[in-house]
């Protein structure tokens, strides 16, 4: 696939997301019904998407690229956590600290990541994509979660396991790899359900991405240089350590573009929600997840081109 494919798979969805500002603008969609649809997205549509994804017959070179890029991902992980809590951990404002450690880090996996390999190189792309889909998961719910945790006698809060091992992402790429190993195949007609659910997936987050964007409102404030530097990274610096990376270790071929893109994609949604859940300013949260996205138009294939150069 060449960047300029990308390039035009990435304009397509930011319409996509212009349709959900036009559907915000004319009230078609209210706070409500955008929640619910995020839960229909999130229970139903992509846990059926990565479900598809491992209907291929087994190969031990998909095996291979699967495991090579699990380490990859888990690496960088470890990278950007240990980056992040050296630039950002000393700032002397608590909330300004963990969303940029957290904004660095974590991209919009799910909702851009997906949608955009799903696009690209359909179910043989969003095999490999589900790598890094479980390892934002696991690391969002675990480590990401503990910055927004710290109680006031500075410890942090347990993980709640259950709640990380019971997202429907998760048992769904656990089900798809029974299926795959053991070369297990769905019957005709709940197979078709499956991929007639997951085919939605694409203009449904776009739209409701764009839904969310539509209500914020834009102004000179928004950026400063702790939001810029956390944009910077997630945008550009550690997608650029992922292909670093990648390369070390011989992840090649459609495994190696799928994990750049989603490394590459902006940042995730959840850090104003785990803002509001500790009730604390999530002006610089929106800030962070709205400017990223914007930019990563520009951004995504700048990753996919240097990822052809490296």
């Amino acid at each position: 696939m060449n960047i300029g494919q990308l390039i035009n798979q990435i304009i397509l969805m930011f319409c996509l997301m212009l349709v959900g500002v036009l559907i915000n603008k004319l009230k078609f969609m209210h706070a409500q019904t955008s929640n619910d649809l995020t839960n229909v997205l999130l229970y139903i549509v992509s846990p059926c998407l990565i479900i598809n994804a491992f209907e291929q017959p087994y190969s031990n070179d998909r095996i291979k690229q699967f495991l090579l890029a699990a380490g990859g991902v888990i690496l960088l992980y470890v990278v950007e956590i240990v980056i992040a809590k050296l630039v950002f951990g000393s700032l002397k404002n608590r909330n300004l600290s963990r969303i940029a450690q957290y904004g660095s880090i974590y991209s919009n996996a799910g909702f851009m990541g997906i949608p955009l390999i799903s696009s690209l190189f359909g179910s043989k792309g969003v095999f490999f994509a589900v790598v890094s889909l479980a390892a934002f998961n696991i690391f969002s719910w675990t480590q990401g979660v503990s910055l927004f945790k710290n109680n006031d006698s500075g410890t942090t809060e347990k993980t709640n396991w259950k709640q990380v091992l019971l997202n429907p992402n998760i048992i769904a790429i656990v089900i798809g790899a029974i299926f795959f190993v053991f070369s297990v195949r769905i019957p005709s007609i709940p197979n078709q359900i499956i991929k007639d659910i997951g085919s939605v997936n694409t203009p449904l987050s776009m739209i409701v991405i764009g839904n969310s964007l539509a209500n914020i409102k834009f102004t000179k404030n928004m950026l400063n240089k702790e939001i810029g530097l956390t944009i910077l990274f997630r945008n550009l610096l550690f997608p650029i350590f992922g292909i670093i990376i990648l390369r070390m270790i011989g992840v090649t071929g459609i495994a190696f573009y799928t994990t750049i893109v989603m490394a590459a994609c902006p940042v995730a949604g959840l850090v104003v929600l785990f803002t509001l859940q500790v009730h604390d300013d999530t002006a610089p949260a929106i800030s962070a997840m709205s400017l990223s996205t914007i930019l990563s138009l520009v951004t995504i294939p700048l990753i996919f081109a240097l990822g052809n150069i490296l």
